[in-house]
């Protein structure tokens, strides 16, 4: 029997799974199950350049020649129900049957809902997919006043995108600081003075009680110390919940997301689970953990196609991310997990630094505002291990190319 590999999901990690599959030399049957209609895309436009020019097409993450020219078959518009492991097969909600001899869970995450009083008013949106931010085009036709809840990358992203398309925008976030679970305080600190500086009205330890609304649609938002904020579009960006129940209901051990190994094989070896619906240990974090990142789908894509191809490597790639945001681009490489000292180079005032992480004398993340250069050095003295010292960091990205340049003997003696 020719080998038949489902992959579900066609995100960044489902696409760059069936694309890897091939240039590993698989020569088997691929089929991608979409449970949309449109070509694979990329998400991050979705909340900036998408909105503002609607019109635009969607970017695709590989044209339709391509998924031809290598035998690559979409289906389109198809959910997976049940996975089948004795029988290995999985069925589509229209009970159709798929065999597979290796199955990809590419499943993706969903925005979090938050368990509130009229949470599903008119108007009340949150961004995930194209069919998402189609819906956010038309509902913002008829809007001025937009409250988004959440100040993370996704909520402040979308802030400055509908700053500039001319909506009153506010921000409320229930942690101290915007960005909080991302970058350092320092970064924090400087996005939201310039958010402010560019009319965004933010509020920060603000906890949503209800949403309320006039004929079926959100009018105001109140919060559990009182106040109140009107609003006629209500933008959720609270955090992602992994698609897992499919795993767990095929009995694949589930620990937030399904459980895979260094190779990405679930409990299952012939099943592996890639991208953010994937729990894996981090080698760097020393735990269990998910990341929701296009790096962390696409890396993990690419490694599961050398398992199936039978080139197996751990994952071991770093960690990194990025946010634009305005006249801000925000890049991090690393984890800060854990971290206990922080050493900042360049200057807020001129909207170009980076901080860099220690855990005692180890660089464990560089968060950075406008500055390439650390990204790409930070990402690179991750990989290999190498860990400058506060003189280093301080003398900047020239002396960090140097300790690169002298990576086997700086490694030797440390």
């Amino acid at each position: 029997m020719r080998e038949q590999c489902v992959i579900v999901g066609a995100g960044h990690a489902g696409s760059q799974a069936a694309a890897s599959l091939r240039q590993e030399g698989y020569d088997g049957q691929i089929l991608l199950v979409s449970d949309e209609r449109d070509l694979p895309y990329h998400k991050p436009p979705l909340s900036k350049g998408f909105l503002k020019s609607p019109d635009s097409p969607a970017l695709v993450l590989r044209n339709a020649d391509f998924y031809r020219d290598n035998a690559i078959e979409i289906v389109y518009g198809a959910t997976v129900s049940e996975i089948d492991r004795q029988a290995k097969t999985v069925r589509l909600g229209d009970a159709k049957r798929l065999s597979y001899t290796q199955l990809v869970l590419a499943t993706g995450s969903r925005p979090r809902l938050p368990a509130l009083s009229g949470a599903t008013l008119e108007g009340i949106v949150s961004l995930r997919t194209l069919a998402d931010a189609r819906r956010l085009n038309e509902l913002l036709q008829g809007a001025s006043q937009a409250v988004i809840v959440g100040g993370g990358y996704i909520g402040m992203e979308l802030a400055h995108t509908l700053t500039a398309l001319g909506r009153k925008v506010t921000v409320l976030e229930a942690a101290p600081r915007v960005l909080a679970r991302s970058v350092a305080p320092e970064v924090s600190r400087h996005v939201h003075e310039r958010s402010v500086a560019a009319g965004i009205e933010i509020v920060t330890g603000a906890s949503v009680a209800v949403f309320e609304g006039v004929h079926g649609r959100v009018s105001q938002l109140r919060l559990e110390d009182g106040r109140v904020f009107a609003a006629d579009l209500v933008i959720l960006g609270i955090g992602a919940v992994p698609n897992v129940e499919l795993a767990a209901a095929a009995g694949l051990a589930a620990e937030n997301g399904a459980v895979v190994d260094d190779h990405m094989r679930t409990s299952d070896p012939a099943i592996l689970a890639v991208g953010d619906c994937a729990s894996f240990g981090h080698w760097q974090a020393g735990r269990r953990l998910r990341l929701e990142s296009v790096q962390n789908a696409t890396d993990q894509a690419k490694n599961a196609a050398r398992t199936i191809a039978g080139r197996p490597s751990p994952y071991r790639e770093v960690a990194w991310f990025w946010s634009d945001q305005g006249d801000m681009k925000l890049q991090t490489a690393g984890l800060a997990l854990n971290a206990d000292r922080r050493v900042i180079t360049g200057s807020p005032e001129t909207n170009a630094f980076a901080v860099y992480h220690f855990r005692r004398a180890e660089l464990v993340a560089v968060d950075s505002v406008n500055r390439p250069a650390d990204h790409m050095i930070a990402r690179k003295l991750l990989a290999i291990g190498i860990n400058p010292s506060e003189a280093d960091v301080l003398a900047g990205p020239q002396r960090l190319k140097e300790l690169l340049s002298q990576a086997p003997a700086v490694l030797e003696h440390s």
